[in-house]
């Protein structure tokens, strides 16, 4: 078995981390991001995801600001690891750090690299309206998801699907995928190659200017903008006589308006070409709800607009 250094911080990456520890592999630290502020005042440090899971376990844990000074260089040197394994850490591996292991630190992204490479995979893989995706094991360099591939698997973006599930698929089969690799790693048969030249895109992080609904946008594009971001941020709009609502989950509508109007009594909205049919909603301060049930107690008027 394979001494390793996890490095990791949300929920994404607790799959990867609960299988390397069942397939026995020795985990001699846990990096991941500090315990951050929570609740209403934000008064409690909450530990990440991994932080926790690693504590259940008994191992080790660190979540330093910076991996470029030299302490924190000598620190992971001293944890004598065969491999690192990053899983959406959140902090750039320097040259020193990539050099602390002999065979190596291999990085799970959520993307068929080199196509999203960056920050938010899952959200831009559906807001392009992708039809599938995929996980990708990498040999990390010093570039931006740009290191060799070892492994990869697709799997196919289903017409409805948000980013909610397909980020949970993708965690499941992507803690399959590094378990495979690092056997392979560890029998000494594991081969890379280089990432392809073309197709290189970018998944830049989500801004919030980028989630309000544009009901001029085509049917199709609006459909992918809201599953595309959610639940989280979630894309919203401004609902008459409600106020400001996510919508967590869309189809395709049935008809044509002006854009933004709303068509029927079931929540279909016409887009700039199309419409789309709102099924699943949150008010703010909320919880989600389907469609019908926010419809009993909130009355929408046909022929009103959205914003």
């Amino acid at each position: 078995m394979l001494r390793l250094v996890f490095m990791g911080t949300p929920d994404f990456a607790v799959p990867t981390l609960l299988d390397l520890v069942g397939a026995g592999h020795e985990i001699a630290a846990v990096y991941t991001r500090a315990p951050q502020p929570a609740g209403r005042r934000g008064l409690q440090l909450t530990p990440s995801p991994v932080a926790r899971e690693a504590e259940r376990f008994g191992i080790p844990v660190f979540t330093p600001k910076s991996l470029r000074d030299a302490d924190a260089i000598e620190a992971m040197r001293e944890h004598r690891a065969n491999a690192a394994v990053v899983v959406a850490y959140g902090l750039i591996l320097p040259k020193a750090i990539l050099d602390a292991f002999p065979f190596g630190c291999f990085n799970l992204h959520a993307s068929l690299l080199p196509r999203w490479r960056g920050a938010a995979p899952i959200h831009r893989a559906i807001m392009a309206g992708d039809r599938e995706t995929g996980v990708t094991v990498m040999q990390m360099d010093e570039g931006l998801d740009t290191g060799p591939i070892a492994m990869a698997r697709r799997v196919a973006i289903g017409a409805d699907a948000t980013a909610g599930e397909l980020h949970d698929e993708l965690a499941r089969l992507g803690a399959e995928l590094m378990r495979v690799a690092l056997g392979a790693l560890e029998r000494e048969s594991l081969q890379v190659s280089a990432q392809a030249a073309a197709g290189v895109t970018y998944a830049g992080k989500i801004d919030k200017s980028e989630t309000r609904i544009d009901w001029r946008r085509p049917w199709r594009d609006v459909h992918n903008h809201c599953r595309g971001l959610s639940p989280f941020p979630g894309a919203w709009c401004e609902l008459p006589d409600v106020g400001r609502v996510k919508i967590l989950r869309t189809t395709k509508g049935v008809g044509e308006g002006q854009p933004g109007r709303v068509l029927d009594e079931q929540l279909t909205i016409a887009c700039g070409s199309g419409a789309v049919r709102i099924l699943e909603l949150q008010r703010a301060g909320g919880r989600p709800m389907p469609a019908d049930e926010f419809l009993h107690g909130v009355p929408v008027v046909r022929a009103s607009t959205v914003s």
